[in-house]
């Protein structure tokens, strides 16, 4: 799951990446207005942790952009601003919470994964797809009941495949959600060949009901067998 964390406060920034990465989330960073808009009119998010105080702008006006844009990641409003205007402005302007600084890391998480749970798996912890079942939390796959032993990126890739099951994904959204602003640095996209054989492979030796289908120069969609 890819989240963007937009926070001017260095402390408090480097902070929310740290403990969401060991959530083991892809997450960029934003640290202004200006940088916050080009991100989201170019890229996609599950997840946005949004300060209201930028350099160069207000995270409202943010959120009216989202809106404007047709977004629909799920937005966590994260300020030190705890009036009651701001955050009702804010849940109208179209955000999902608002949670006031100083807060628990683990607060952040359980917010977080509220989101992504309501946002993208109706509510639920686990997925279950014929025979395949992951679980968000544990960060786990089975097939019949049986371990899928997947790394990392891997079990990554098989969860947006399944969050976005029977829809073909490109090429180029599944490496930018998955890896994130690394993705920049890329020459080519070789390395998700890699973890897409990998992974169709795993999931056959394991019979799984599902497979991993190829749309040439185009990308991949989840589908059941």
């Amino acid at each position: 799951m890819k989240i963007l964390v937009i926070e001017d406060e260095a402390h408090m920034r480097d902070s929310m990446v740290q403990s969401l990465k060991q959530e083991q989330y892809v997450v960029e960073t934003a640290v202004d207005f200006d940088s916050a808009l080009e991100k989201l009119g170019v890229y996609d998010y599950d997840c946005i942790l949004l300060d209201i105080n930028l350099p160069g702008g207000s995270g409202l006006q943010l959120l009216e952009e989202l809106k404007k844009l047709q977004k629909t990641e799920g937005v966590i409003i994260v300020s030190a601003r705890d009036s009651v205007d701001d955050r009702i402005q804010g849940l109208e302007l179209g955000a999902d919470d608002y949670l006031p600084k100083p807060f628990h890391m683990a607060e952040l998480h359980a917010r977080v994964k509220s989101i992504l749970r309501r946002r993208k798996f109706e509510g639920h912890n686990v997925q279950t797809l014929q025979n395949l079942q992951i679980d968000l939390d544990s960060h786990t796959a089975t097939v019949a009941g049986q371990d899928l032993a997947l790394n990392r990126k891997e079990f990554d890739v098989l969860l947006y495949l399944v969050a976005n099951k029977d829809r073909l994904v490109s090429k180029t959204a599944l490496a930018e959600h998955v890896w994130g602003d690394y993705i920049d640095q890329a020459d080519n996209y070789e390395f998700i060949y890699s973890q897409i054989k990998n992974l169709r492979k795993k999931l056959k030796d394991h019979a799984a009901e599902v497979e991993v289908q190829a749309v040439y120069g185009i990308g991949y969609k989840l589908v059941t067998v």
